[in-house]
């Protein structure tokens, strides 16, 4: 693609503006790994909520969009738009839990949750096992798009953009601690999101597509369903029955961790109480859902009028590297048609989502490693500035070990079913161990290695040419997983009372899971109504999705569809909002004050 100086001129002042901010934090963030991990617990709810939606928004996510859509139609997005179940079930259930636990990582939550060295010992292991491997299998699927990207924008063979975009991401995330990533994420938010929308129009100026009343005219109606073809009960299964009864509440995934967790949770914990951390999760839901798939989807539809066939990229882009030619390539290859300033806008757009989503896991990744593993077991008692510097290396460390994983995959999908089938099964356990006392550290080991050698079993099958449905390995990796874990909890080893005590009288989880533990603790019951919480999740998913599915309506002209949900947004949008204010007064005033 042909760059003008106008072009680079804005790509640099976009990368000059966003460094401004690692710069003026600095040396706040050096001062402690409060500052440097949690912002020093002092971030307002729309700063939590914009960050969280900006680390969500990587270069891998439209690819992966494009990638579904292209392959199966609209309908192919339940497998995440189903997650929305969890993420409102984060906010009115979870949110509240979280900043009243207090700790500093979502990790330090198991040696105040379990006890005795299985504690100790899960501590350690998940700092390894997420901050470390898990981490860099998700870093390593936004280099993975970021290098298609760069290859057919600029040309850039994979080993330039990985140097490129490393030595930026590592200065920033090593110098700036979470105060600079939040602010920098609401910066990069702005640019990105404009991004996409100079994208889908300039998509729909194309020939081939000839503008939204020609792509919809054009494109094949099946592939605009919001549902999937019930008639082929095997694609209905997999697009959207088993995502929305079985994947939302069973799997753990970066950003829809049942009960929530990783950098969500980390956003929480920093936020200044608990009404700013259930605000701000909420505002992530809500634009995570309703406000950004549908630029995506757009650019996704016209691709396949532009490039009906893979080897259509192909042939509009010889010098593009084969093996990375993939439908997820289809998104980067349709910003071939922008002009001059909206090239390199929508570029800018792109290395911020792909620096906000690195620099958080940078970040989240060495929270674990440092605070988690290092400072609690290998080398305690040393300085703030000590631990500090050391997060500093380590984050460096980081980035190279993703770089190196990238190699290993192939395109955003199958990267995507990878990091669902190694969380799966596990999601059941992280919603019951706030309200059931029984969960204990024996189960999570368990749920974790259970999980992890199935899915990496099924991964190596199909490397190997087995065939095996998505959905398949899925379920039988959630019910292996289940099946493991269950029988530790109710056989192994026991949680102390001492522990079980402690715990609830600093987090007061509701529900007859810690009846037993409530009468032992001699104190009231918890201040947070299950009823009330179980009432705004569902007014929660049906706001958000009657968002989502009234703007596609709206974009496909189906006015009476349209009505309906523009119906259904208003009537929940005013239920949501009176539980909300339940929250913060009568019972609910209790735990806003302890906050």
């Amino acid at each position: 693609m042909q760059f003008t100086t106008l072009d680079w001129t804005i790509i640099g002042a976009t990368i000059v503006i966003s460094f401004l901010p690692a710069i003026f934090f600095a040396k706040r963030a050096g001062s402690s790994t409060t500052e440097f991990f949690t912002s020093g617990r002092a971030a307002p709810w729309w700063l939590v909520g914009i960050s969280m939606v900006a680390t969500t928004f990587s270069t891998d996510t439209p690819n992966l969009v494009t990638n579904l859509v292209r392959e199966r139609g609209v309908s192919e997005n339940w497998v995440w738009w189903s997650f929305l179940l969890t993420g409102m079930m984060t906010v009115f259930f979870y949110a509240r839990l979280w900043r009243r636990s207090g700790v500093l990582t979502d990790l330090e939550f198991y040696e105040i949750r379990y006890s005795g060295k299985a504690a100790r010992a899960l501590r350690g292991f998940r700092a390894v096992y997420l901050g470390l491997f898990f981490n860099c299998v998700i870093m390593a699927t936004v280099n993975l798009a970021a290098a298609k990207i760069g290859n057919v924008v600029l040309g850039w063979p994979m080993e330039r953009t990985l140097l490129v975009c490393g030595i930026m991401t590592i200065f920033f995330a090593s110098v700036s601690g979470l105060w600079g990533v939040l602010v920098t994420d609401s910066l990069q938010f702005v640019i990105t999101m404009s991004g996409t929308f100079f994208v889908a129009y300039f998509a729909l100026k194309q020939p081939e597509v000839g503008g939204l009343s020609g792509l919809f005219a054009k494109v094949d109606p099946k592939t605009l369903n919001l549902l999937p073809d019930f008639g082929d009960w095997s694609v209905a299964l997999a697009a959207f029955i088993i995502p929305i009864t079985v994947q939302w509440w069973s799997v753990w995934y970066p950003g829809a961790e049942p009960g929530g967790g990783s950098y969500i949770a980390q956003r929480m914990l920093a936020s200044r109480s608990e009404r700013d951390a259930v605000t701000g999760t909420l505002l992530f839901n809500i634009m995570h859902y309703a406000l950004r798939p549908w630029p995506w989807i757009i650019v996704a539809l016209c691709s396949t009028l532009v490039y009906p066939k893979l080897s259509d990229i192909s042939a509009a882009m010889p010098y593009v590297d084969k093996a990375l030619i993939g439908h997820d390539m289809a998104y980067p290859a349709m910003m071939r048609f922008l002009p001059a300033g909206a090239l390199g806008f929508v570029v800018a757009g792109v290395l911020a989502a792909y620096r906000s989503t690195i620099e958080t896991h940078l970040n989240w990744g060495t929270s674990y490693l440092v605070h988690d593993l290092y400072r609690r077991f290998m080398n305690t008692g040393k300085s703030e500035k000590h631990y500090v510097f050391v997060g500093r290396l380590t984050t460096a460390g980081l980035m190279i070990c993703a770089a190196i994983v990238t190699y290993a995959l192939g395109t955003a999908k199958e990267a995507f079913d990878l990091i669902l089938s190694i969380g799966a099964g596990t999601g059941l356990l992280y919603l019951l161990r706030w309200f059931w006392w029984r969960v204990s550290a024996w189960s999570e080991i368990a749920a974790m290695i259970g999980s992890f050698i199935v899915a990496v079993g099924f991964f190596i099958a199909r490397k190997n040419g087995v065939q095996i449905a998505d959905h398949v390995s899925l379920i039988a990796t959630v019910a292996t997983t289940t099946v493991i874990w269950m029988t530790v909890t109710f056989l192994g080893p026991q949680t102390d009372r001492a522990t079980l005590v402690s715990f609830f009288k600093l987090v007061k989880p509701a529900g007859p899971g810690w009846k037993s533990v409530q009468a032992e603790a001699g104190v009231g019951p918890s201040p947070d109504s299950p009823a009330q919480a179980m009432i705004g999740w569902v007014l929660g998913c049906t706001f958000v999705y009657s968002a989502l599915f009234g703007t596609g309506s709206l974009l496909y002209g189906r006015m009476p569809q349209f009505y309906m949900w523009l119906g259904l947004f208003i009537v929940s949008g005013i239920g949501m909002a009176r539980v909300l204010k339940g929250f913060w007064t009568g019972a609910g005033a209790a735990a806003q004050g302890a906050g």
